[in-house]
Order: C-alpha cells, then structure tokens, then sequence
C-alpha cells in the first residue's frame, strides 16, 4: 500500500469507489444487528440530515460574529433543550461535539468554580490549596468522566451500587469532604440503562452546598418522551431543585449528526467557569466557550434542523416504539433459562448476565457474533450490553432466537468459554493483576494507531499469547 498522496490526483469516480470498497468490513447498522455507536432512523431521515448538515459544510462557529446564523441556531437548539428540560428562563449552556466533550466541559467548569471558590489569601500564603478537588461518582457512571480526570488532576471518588443498580446515595454522602466539588448521577448509566436518584442526590447537593451534574447524554432526547407516554420515570432534570447542569447527546435518541450534544447550566453562575479567555494572545483576543477551536458548522445545522424537522410529537411516538421493542427484549430475555437482566432498566438500554455456571456470557455473545449479531460487552459482573434503535423492532425477535439458540450451544460446549473473544474477556474480568490489563492495552493502542495501523482480530483462528494466556488461567481458576 502506497502511503504518499499521489502524485496526480485520482478520479472522483476511482476515490468514492475505493471508499465503498472500505467500507466492507465495517459492522452495517442498516440490518439491525449493531446495538451502540449508531442511531439509524430511516433512510428518508438521514438523506434530510445529510441536506442540512451539507448546507454549513464549510462554515465555522470558532467566531460567532462572523456566523452569526450559526450562533442562533445554537442558542435556540440549547433554548428548546432548556424547555424539554424544565430549565425555564434562566438555563443557559451550548453546543458541543459529543457526550464527551459535554462531560469533561462540566468537570472543567466545576473544578475551575472549585478553585475560585477555594483560592483565598489564607490557603495562597498557608500552602494548603494543592489538594486535589474531587467529584463523587456512581462506579456505573461513564468512562468520560475518568478522561475529565485524568486531562484536568480532580480525583475520582466512587460511590458504590445497591441492589437495583443505582448508586446508594447514602455512600455518597459518606465520601463528602472538604475537598468535595462535585456530585454526579446518570439518566440513565450506560451500563445498565437505570437512572440514579436524582432526587435523593439533589438533596444532598444543597444539604452541602455542592454542584450535582446529571449525565444524560444517552437519555435526554428519550426520557422526557418516554414520560409523555405516560411511562413512570424517577425525577431526573432541572425540576429536582440541586440539579445544577444536565449534559445530553442529540447524535444519540435525537437523531441527528454525529458531533452535536448538549450541555446545560441552571445559570450563567456556572457557565461562566466553562469560558476560556484570553486578552494578551499576539494573535487577537480570544473566547472560546467549549473545548474546540474550530466547530463544525454543519453538526450544529443538523442538530436545529433534526430538531425542528421531527417535532415532539414524532419523537414521542418513537420513543413508545424504541420502548415497546425492548420490553419485548427484555422480557424475552429473562424467560431464557441460565440469562438475567441487571437491574430494572429505565430506559432503551439494558444488560444482561448469566445466573448458571454452565452459561459462560462472553462465550453466548461470541456465538452472537457468528450469528451475525454486533456485541457489546461489560465487566463487573460480566454481561452483555444491548441499546435499542427504531430498527430493532423490525429484528428483535430474531435476536431473542439467535440468543436461545446461543445459550443451549453454549451449555452443551462448556469448552467455548476459553476460545476467542471469550477467552480474552474472561482474562481482563478476572485478573487481580489490573496493572497488566492496563499496560496490555496500552500496548493494544500502540499496535492500532502505529504504521501498520491493524487492529486486532480474534477471529482469525490464530491462538496469540494473550489468548493462551487466557485459556489458561480461566483452566486454572476451573480447577480450584
């Protein structure tokens, strides 16, 4: 493969020809067999978003002033979000690339108000201000938060689950400390599709004066339509009163282009630590109000023209057909023998996990993947992860009969659980040793963004060392 660009330049014809050759071995969304990373609607409703993403293809949000088309269209995406939200007249916030973005913006806005607030004279001339802030975190909550970490030194305190699958807001309370800037919930989790109590949460916010953010970004543009159909729904956003933002994806249950979420402060007292300001550049004075120079123009046009195009009324109607398939899954689910679902799901995700030591799960969900099935899977415990789009109504319960199927194949091949996929899983989830896991990693990332650029494929039949590796300690565990 030649890496230059060439030196004469390619026909169109040849150029988007390759680039469907490419697309060959990519998971296809359009069959209802991928459960994460797309949202497919309807091929009617991305050929709009792709019209209206096209018409700002170009332009650049990095200078409001300069495009000002795009700066109402942004503050009337974050007003009608505002709305859905019950933020009333004083939620303010913006725009950003993806749920991300959106989670480390409201981490970076918490510890910057932490540090105003914490920075007196006294701790500068006492030297007692280089602890770091911390943020009290459901162990359900998404791993974003853990890069928010990590990208700005606030150190992650982790409250643990209850039975449901919720965080026990009475260990939460238990970890605040002095050093405490933040408390989080999530509507709902990622990992099992439970949304935290907000309420209980929100109470303790203003019992000890701190900042709660709700993570949304998966359940904001489904939960207030789920609950327009009359579906019971903990409180979750701006009406539990110590809710103080809210993040919220429109790439996900809003339907439009990928790179559009959005993130909300009950007022500008919080916002205003989300800006980056600078007057002595040589360059100019500088703004920025997220993390982004450049902004894509035409996510923000897809994101208002999604909005306006399906109405509440469509996505109310969507959401009650997104909820009725996974009842269907979730209930069929838990009539397969050996399977169960984690928790009560509030929402259009779920996990699932097995109760009989003959179903090994990493084992089921590699059978899946023969099937044609693309499978998520989860640790702590170890399970599969599913969330529901419009088009799975249409291959639910194909995915109910493939995943019977799977569980009695694995029953009878109880040899399954140390091969492929399966096996590897089965190391990660049990190997006290986590420095490994995170230097195998590490050593994976390297493997895939080095020249060659490969990345793994456990489906080729070839046992490498870390699949033997795996085999062979899932034997030994066997054996005691």
């Amino acid at each position: 493969m030649n890496y230059q660009i060439p030196q004469e330049g390619l026909s169109k014809e040849v150029v988007l020809e390759r680039l469907k050759q490419m697309r060959h071995s990519d998971v296809d969304y359009n069959s209802g067999k991928v459960w994460s990373l797309v949202y497919p609607y309807s091929k009617e409703h991305l050929d709009f978003v792709k019209s209206a993403y096209n018409e700002y293809f170009s332009e650049n949000a990095l200078n409001p002033m300069a495009f000002k088309s795009l700066k109402q269209m942004e503050n009337e995406v974050v007003r009608m979000t505002a709305d859905l939200f019950h933020g009333g007249d004083f939620a303010v916030g913006n725009l950003s690339s993806g749920g991300t973005e959106s989670l480390l913006l409201a981490v970076k806005t918490y510890r910057d108000r932490f540090r105003a607030k914490n920075n007196t004279i006294i701790k500068r001339f006492t030297n007692k201000s280089t602890d770091l802030p911390e943020m009290i975190l459901p162990e359900s909550a998404h791993i974003a938060f853990n890069k928010a970490s990590h990208y700005f030194d606030v150190k992650i305190v982790y409250a643990p689950l209850d039975a449901n699958k919720r965080v026990d807001v009475a260990a939460v309370e238990k970890l605040i400390n002095k050093n405490t800037m933040l408390l989080v919930g999530s509507a709902p989790s990622y990992p099992f599709g439970t949304i935290d109590p907000i309420e209980e949460l929100g109470q303790l916010a203003i019992k000890h004066k701190l900042p709660l953010h709700v993570d949304a970004c998966v359940g904001g543009f489904i939960l207030p339509f789920v609950e327009k159909n009359n579906r019971a729904l903990p409180l979750w956003d701006f009406r539990v009163a110590g809710v103080t933002s809210i993040s919220a994806d429109i790439h996900k249950y809003g339907f439009a282009a990928k790179g559009a979420s959005v993130i909300l402060y009950r007022s500008m007292e919080y916002l205003r630590h989300q800006f980056f300001v600078s007057s002595e550049w040589q360059g100019g004075m500088f703004v920025s109000p997220a993390l982004l120079g450049t902004r894509p123009g035409g996510a923000i046009a897809a994101a208002w023209a999604t909005l306006m195009y399906m109405g509440q009324d469509n996505y109310t109607q969507t959401a009650e057909k997104i909820m009725q398939t996974t009842d269907k899954l979730t209930q069929g689910i838990a009539q397969i023998e050996g399977l169960s679902i984690l928790g009560t799901p509030h929402a259009s995700l779920f996990a699932y996990h097995s109760v009989s030591e003959a179903i090994d799960i990493y084992a089921v969900g590699d059978q899946m993947e023969k099937k044609g099935w693309h499978i998520d899977r989860q640790q702590k415990p170890a399970c599969l992860h599913a969330m529901v789009s419009p088009i799975h109504s249409t291959t639910a319960q194909a995915y109910l009969n493939d995943l019977q199927q799977a569980v009695a194949h694995v029953k009878q091949h109880p040899e399954l659980k140390s091969q492929g996929n399966a096996a590897m899983y089965g190391m990660m989830a049990k190997l006290p040793m986590r420095g490994m896991i995170q230097n195998e990693l590490l050593n994976l990332m390297e493997s895939m963004y080095s020249v060659e650029g490969k990345a793994p494929d456990l489906e080729s039949g070839k046992k490498d060392f870390k699949t033997q590796l795996a085999a062979m300690l899932i034997k030994i565990k066997d054996s005691f």
